[in-house]
């Protein structure tokens, strides 16, 4: 696949940093395929970005409790697709959905952006909130997704929306679980389990991976039996013994230990 003439970076304030704002549909419909990428950030996102980081700022006017970061590409040039983007911010003003925004005019102001954006998971990991979680689900099962980790996890502690980051048939979602305000780091990680067995509960019901593109690694080969029926994970331990029958290549990864061992030996996973 050849790579973009064209690239195009924004900000939008958008009413409610609800991954059911209506302008999704609305710019899909416009853009197509030339979305690369949307993120939904709660105003707090920004906030531990800057918090970190002082060369970064807000380009922003007003501090909005929500706000969309879109990337897109195209092949037919940076004038259709600068021009196709306005529509969309123009219709959303519009109609009420879209409060302000930026469009990046400059290589530069594109560099502030993703700067901003990338700023926000390190100071994620210095306040000691990220926990995220990456899943795929058919895009047609992603809009009834979207709202239920927030209304579900919103007694466990705050969670930012899903990130759809692409528009294919099966869509990209990242959960980024947030400690609420003051909380202290060690009492949030002790909620950390049942805010991920939330999502992940969820995204199982609606016939998705809770490892997206990751695969299983250390980190979810504790979960892979809450997920997989057990004939599934038997068919997986008799492939792994058959090929690597002394556990040399990847000990620990993607298949629980315990069914490594002979079926008389194996305690619970």
């Amino acid at each position: 696949m050849p790579l973009p003439r064209a690239k195009g970076d924004c900000l939008l304030a958008v009413r409610t940093p609800a991954p059911r704002w209506p302008g999704f549909r609305r710019a899909k419909a416009s853009l197509g395929e030339r979305i690369t990428a949307i993120e939904i950030l709660e105003r707090r996102c920004l906030e531990i970005a800057r918090k970190y980081n002082e060369r970064l700022r807000d380009p922003l006017s007003v501090s909005y409790p929500g706000t969309s970061w879109w990337e897109l590409s195209d092949q037919t040039g940076e004038d259709n697709l600068v021009r196709r983007l306005e529509q969309v911010f123009e219709a959303g003003l519009e109609a009420g959905e879209t409060l302000d925004g930026v469009i990046a005019s400059s290589y530069e102001q594109a560099t502030m952006l993703w700067r901003l954006r990338e700023g926000i998971p390190e100071g994620q990991k210095r306040e000691a909130t990220r926990s995220n979680t990456t899943f795929r689900c058919r895009s047609r099962k992603s809009t009834p997704f979207s709202a239920r980790p927030m209304k579900r996890c919103d007694r466990v502690s705050r969670v930012s929306a899903p990130t759809p980051s692409d528009t294919s048939a099966m869509a990209t979602f990242i959960t980024n679980p947030m400690q609420a305000g003051n909380e202290p780091a060690a009492a949030w990680a002790a909620k950390l389990p049942e805010v991920n067995r939330i999502v992940h509960d969820i995204v199982h019901r609606l016939g998705g991976s809770i490892t997206a593109e990751h695969g299983i690694g250390r980190l979810r080969v504790g979960e892979i039996a809450r997920y997989k029926p057990d004939f599934e994970l038997e068919m997986m331990a008799r492939v792994k013994q058959t090929f690597d029958p002394d556990n040399i290549m990847n000990p620990g990864k993607v298949i629980p230990a315990c069914l490594l061992e002979p079926k008389d030996k194996r305690g619970a996973w």
